[in-house]
């Protein structure tokens, strides 16, 4: 051990490390207290490795040797590049807490290999993708819903390899197709902080109506040759579907999901330019908000302006098109998708200003229930002629996360219960084994789903696969990092399903031997409890061998450790994390003071740091 190491005795043993390890003046905890392998520790890892052996077997069903998905390709919102791209996801993030350097090998690949895809695929008839589906690695322009759905496995690979020379360049190249600093692609105008359309991309924004056909794509056999996950039935359906997706130009709250790129770019590296531009996008839109009585307008116009029929554009607040289908108009508001962004706003600052957008949006919403029938509904939807889309119960669409990143009770009263919640505060004991042995049933239902699969490649289109691609870590996020499990399709009922967002976590974890994000080898993490100024976490080694782990405040070491506490005695931490060195068979429960969203965010790794 150096000189300078200060070692920390915890349980009768001291350990020595190997040079290295752990960083200068950083303290390291032994933990030797011997710990009887506890029920959910066992799962943890036991679950660790089943995703990993289903995730080798679905890429060995659904990925060629070029690493291309084996899927029908097409341009479109239904079934086009960004299902292709969410075929591996969770699959980064599984490795991220721990599991097999295999998955993020596979990741890696299937990225690279569905860039190649997707560059060579070409449309005949849609304008925009005759030249190529992706161009410079991009979509060459679609919306937000889909450009971040296709994001999701992109938007988190830097907590594995944030030195990773390509993750790097291309993080701050897509960045840059936003900030304004790309020459060639103006979809952002700075003087006016919009980006110019929803429909956006590497070439630039569309500042023309869009048609059917640009969302639906080229014509092909829907609804006889292929499964359509949406329920056309024929090609003519599916542009029907689109029939009122024509509102595109001008900005709508969908964009600020670029600002992840923003995060991730100024996280790896890149420099101050890219948080200065997404907070300045950011402060843009909470200036429109406030100035629409509390409520994230969807239409604004190229003047920066917000449009006097405020509610309007695609996805906005008065969205209802027509269903082909059935003829009836179905609600598809998703401005409460673009509450991740503010949410990038804290991690990026620490202001709390950007959720409170959310909260007051929330208490307006509230504000305009009515009784009826006995009964009080809140509307989920705003026209021309006021609000609708009313439904029995209070306003909760995105309160959990509001909670998550405010912790006041008041607002996990508004959220409603949740049973990790009700775990966290006590009242839910059997709440770990519970979700742990969920994600491993949801492992075996998807592993069923794939053996059962009898479609061909020529048969299947690219959203085909997404119902089967394993990786199943709600559990493990929640349990190991304390963190929240934003994903598409969304685990929450009182949140909107998304892709394309950060990790969320009030934990993260380093293997300080091997140099690699997540628990070490044999190594368990389960969080108890969640307060606005601590955390505990019980960390057990259930191996033959000692094992050295890193925990990290936040995902992107955004929080701050201030003290640990094991048994009465207390270690002065006051950095982004600490070391603790795990005695085989050994464990123990430990309580942390934290300073949250003390830290600007960064996806270096604590040893390079």
């Amino acid at each position: 051990m150096r000189a300078n190491r200060r070692r920390v005795l915890m349980g009768g043993v001291a350990a020595s490390l190997a040079p290295g390890i752990a960083r200068a003046n950083a303290p390291v905890l032994v933990i030797d207290t011997p710990m009887a392998a506890p029920r959910w520790a066992v799962l943890q890892r036991q679950l660790l490795a089943r995703n990993a052996q289903a995730c080798e077997a679905f890429y060995a069903k659904y990925v060629d040797r070029r690493d291309w998905l084996q899927v029908f390709e097409r341009w479109g919102a239904n079934d086009g590049p960004d299902d292709a791209a969410e075929a591996t996801n969770d699959w980064a993030i599984l490795h991220a807490l721990g599991g097999p350097d295999r998955i993020l090998s596979l990741t890696q690949r299937f990225w690279e290999g569905h860039l190649r895809q997707y560059t060579a695929m070409r449309t005949v008839d849609v304008p925009i993708a005759r030249q190529g589906m992706y161009y410079r690695d991009f979509p060459v322009q679609m919306d937000w819903q889909h450009n971040a759905e296709g994001l999701t496995t992109f938007n988190v690979m830097g907590l594995s390899a944030p030195r990773d020379p390509a993750l790097v360049v291309r993080t701050k190249r897509f960045a840059d197709f936003y900030t304004g600093r790309d020459p060639s692609v103006r979809n952002y105008d700075p003087q006016r902080r919009i980006i110019r359309s929803v429909m956006n991309g590497s070439r630039g924004p569309m500042l023309r109506p869009a048609t059917s056909l640009d969302w639906a794509g080229d014509p092909f056999e829907a609804g006889a040759r292929f499964h359509m996950e949406h329920g056309e039935t024929t090609y003519q359906e599916t542009l029907d579907h689109y029939a009122e997706y024509n509102d595109v130009v001008g900005d709508n709250p969908l964009n600020l999901h670029a600002t992840t790129l923003g995060l991730n770019a100024y996280a790896l590296g890149g420099g101050e330019r890219y948080r200065r531009w997404a907070l300045d996008y950011l402060d843009a839109w909470v200036s429109r908000a406030g100035a629409n009585n509390g409520i994230v307008p969807s239409k604004v116009g190229l003047d920066g302006k917000t449009a006097p029929d405020w509610w309007g554009g695609v996805y906005g607040w008065g969205f209802s098109p027509v269903v082909p289908q059935t003829g009836k108009r179905e609600d598809r508001n998703r401005v409460p998708r673009s509450i991740t962004a503010f949410m990038n706003g804290t991690l990026l600052t620490g202001d709390s200003a950007y959720i409170e957008v959310w909260r007051r949006q929330n208490a307006v919403i509230n504000d305009a229930g009515r009784q009826r029938d006995g009964k009080f509904e809140t509307p989920t939807m705003y026209g021309a002629d006021g609000w609708y889309g009313w439904k029995p119960r209070p306003y909760r669409t995105n309160g959990f996360e509001i909670w998550y990143v405010t912790q006041r009770a008041d607002d996990l009263a508004l959220a409603g219960k949740d049973p990790w919640v009700e775990f966290l505060q006590g009242r839910h004991d059997g709440y770990p084994i519970e979700a742990l042995n969920a994600d491993l049933e949801r492992v075996a239902q998807r592993e069923k789903k794939m053996r059962e699969d009898d479609t061909t490649r020529d048969t299947r289109l690219a959203d085909w696969p997404l119902d089967k691609t394993p990786a199943s870590v709600k559990s493990l996020i929640q349990l190991m990092a304390g963190g929240l499990h934003i994903a598409r399709p969304s685990w929450s009922l009182t949140s909107p399903s998304q892709g394309g967002v950060v990790l969320h976590a009030r934990l993260r974890y380093f293997d300080a031997e091997r140099r690699r994000a997540g628990v070490p080898q044999d190594v368990a993490a389960l969080v108890h409890a969640l307060g606005d100024a601590t955390t505990e976490v019980t960390l057990v080694n259930l191996g033959k061998v000692a094992r050295t782990v890193t925990v990290q405040g936040g995902a992107y070491a955004e929080h701050r450790i201030e003290r640990v506490t094991l048994n009465a005695r207390e270690i002065a931490v006051g950095g982004r994390d600490f070391t603790l060195r795990l005695e085989p068979g050994c464990g123990a429960r430990l309580k942390l003071a934290m300073r949250r969203y003390a830290n600007t965010p960064t996806l270096a790794f604590p040893w390079d740091r």
